[in-house]
């Protein structure tokens, strides 16, 4: 498989070669890959980086869903939807009336308005797939930008808040995003992150199988010390950080389990996306018996992430971060 030379072997992050392997791994595609651990700013990062080619067939109509909505199970598509009333809840508690809201990889748009169901917000979206971006731009009130974040997009001290949920890790340029992001946020401004927690024991445990290192399309990752100390150097003020998420931590340990057991990885994930191209060798009796492993263990991994959040362990982990530049 042929890679692009662009940060071939250094830090996505920092740019520093200085490294030692994490794990090996290989995506959906077949493609090979290894998680570098950066010696320099302490970035776990996807090596070799994926060509353009690469990034365009990871991001294909399948990965956004075949339908109107990313997943084809009805129940899991409620779920999501529930959970993204929930973010819009529970930020809308630290917004002044009327502020300024930028979720930078907005999706289909539905957790902005559920936002603007819960007062009067001046909303903004970046999504730059074309599928997600037209399910967005349906939705009223939200001013929609489908290209990169860059300089001069939005004014300086421009929004009360940023959000960025599971956006980080898909980053091709995060620490050029993160001086956008401070330029244009206002002084003591919220900047809410969520990502993969790679000192979480998920991905200690299953390395190369663990579902939330997603290639190539999850190229950087931090450990949240790491990651707390690093933005503290950028004048970001580490609010609070939630471990425990229902709706991400206990499908990612049934899926890499699953990777283990497979010889393919991410079937379930894709199936109930939709996706029946994906591995058509496993059929709908073997995908069903996926699906009742995931069903009948939920409550058990619930249990497991409420463990392993008491200890910041869970395989994923949300900031809030204060601006104070």
């Amino acid at each position: 498989m042929q890679h692009s030379d662009k940060n071939n072997h250094s830090c996505t992050f920092c740019a520093s070669r200085e490294s030692e392997a994490f794990c090996e791994i290989r995506d959906i595609f077949g493609n090979s890959y290894t998680i570098q651990h950066c010696l320099s700013c302490g970035c776990f990062y996807l090596s070799p980086f994926p060509t353009e080619q690469q990034l365009r067939q990871a991001y294909d109509t399948s990965y956004y869903g075949e339908t109107e909505q990313k997943f084809s199970f009805t129940l899991v598509e409620k779920a999501v939807d529930y959970f993204r009333q929930e973010r819009a809840r529970k930020i809308v508690k630290m917004l002044p009336v009327g502020a300024r809201l930028l979720d930078i990889g907005c999706g289909n748009g539905d957790f902005l308005r559920y936002v603007s169901l819960c007062g009067n917000y001046e909303l903004y979206g970046i999504e730059r797939d074309e599928t997600a971006a037209r399910r967005a731009r349906a939705k009223a009130n939200i001013h929609l930008q489908t290209t990169a974040l860059m300089d001069g997009d939005f004014e300086e001290n421009s929004f009360d808040a940023i959000t960025l949920f599971h956006v980080f890790e898909h980053l091709t340029t995060p620490a050029e995003t993160l001086r956008i992001i401070q330029k244009i946020l206002k002084p003591e401004g919220v900047l809410i992150l969520s990502m993969p927690n790679i000192g979480s024991w998920q991905a200690r445990i299953f390395r190369g199988k663990w579902l939330h290192l997603d290639p190539p399309r999850h190229l950087v990752f931090f450990e949240p010390k790491t990651f707390t100390a690093l933005m503290g150097k950028r004048s970001f003020a580490l609010r609070k950080t939630s471990y425990f998420s229902v709706e991400q931590n206990p499908f990612g340990l049934v899926q890499s389990l699953l990777n283990v057991a497979s010889k393919r990885r991410e079937v379930l994930f894709e199936r109930l996306k939709g996706n029946r191209n994906y591995a058509p060798e496993y059929g709908g009796f073997r995908v069903l018996l996926q699906k009742c492993f995931f069903v009948l263990h939920f409550p058990l991994f619930v249990v497991t992430d409420m463990v392993a959040a008491m200890v910041g362990k869970s395989a994923t982990v949300k900031f809030y971060f204060i601006n104070k530049k």
